[in-house]
């Protein structure tokens, strides 16, 4: 998913996003011959991510300039730890900083807190999942992030997999077909190796969408007696995912029940920003 091609053709949109027409500021003050070094410091506790994104911020800036990330993706971290190491060129540095911050503090917090979720239900066998509510153009690399932090990624696009929902269903029922019905027909044009997913939010929808014969039955906003209730209900004969009212303090109880996936929106959407610094050094 976080391939090269893909990692410099985003991280260079945002250098041209940053400095348009150059660096003014490196530029007009900083000597041309200059070199500096400079420490990837960890600020705060937390699970590693984008180390080859803050690398590529850097060697795009100015192809001479080297970078080291000795912290490999996923692991954990305390304040102070160097996380990686910058030498070059310094006005090539110091226009690459901010963006490299940016991704790093960005991908490290999704890291961390999908971590986070991840140690609520590890005495389960429910799966933490992302959602697609991810900042627009960055889906790879928050993505990415969550699997740093143990978590699993749901369907990348909407190409990838068959989810309907609320307003899907709808639609699809609106000409009088049961639902059964309505999605055994779907089911009939689908590619055989295509997954199908469905969203309910009532008891009494579980047993219809069963009978067309589902991959897996998302309970959406099911509250904790209905979640066990469904669960019964489904008996294995799908994948059950739940969806809705997901935080920290919630997620070890809904585990609990017995659901297989739990998504959570909340990983890439609202995740807090890791307190990174960048400690720069010129060299003599």
């Amino acid at each position: 998913m976080l391939s090269r091609s893909h990692i410099e053709r985003v991280v260079q949109a945002a250098l041209d996003e940053d400095a348009p027409w150059g660096d003014l500021t490196s530029a007009y003050l900083i000597p041309a011959d200059a070199v500096a070094t400079a420490d990837l410091v960890a600020r705060e506790p937390g699970v590693f991510s984008g180390g080859e994104v803050f690398a590529a911020a850097f060697t795009l800036s100015d192809p001479a300039i080297r970078v080291s990330v000795p912290v490999a993706e996923g692991a954990a971290f305390a304040v102070g730890d160097v996380l990686a190491t910058v030498t070059g060129p310094a006005r090539g540095v110091l226009t690459g900083e901010r963006v490299a911050l940016n991704f790093a503090q960005r991908m490290s917090g999704i890291a961390t807190l999908t971590s986070r979720y991840v140690e609520q239900v590890a005495h389960t066998g429910a799966r933490i999942a992302d959602t697609r509510k991810t900042t627009p153009g960055l889906r790879a690399f928050e993505r990415h992030a969550v699997r740093c932090g143990g978590g699993h990624n749901h369907r990348f696009s909407l190409s990838d997999a068959v989810m309907a929902k609320d307003n899907h269903l709808a639609v699809l029922t609106a000409g009088g077909a049961s639902l059964t019905q309505a999605l055994q027909a779907a089911i009939a044009r689908l590619p055989h190796t295509a997954h199908l997913e469905v969203e309910v939010d009532r008891l009494d929808q579980i047993e219809p969408v069963l009978a067309a014969g589902v991959d897996t039955i998302m309970l959406d906003n099911f509250g904790l007696d209905h979640l066990r209730a469904g669960v019964e209900r489904v008996a294995g004969r799908a994948q059950i995912e739940a969806s809705g009212g997901v935080d920290l303090d919630t997620v070890r109880a809904i585990a609990e029940t017995g659901v297989d996936v739990i998504s959570v929106g909340a990983l890439t959407h609202s995740a807090p920003s890791l307190d990174l610094g960048l400690d720069v050094r010129i060299e003599a």
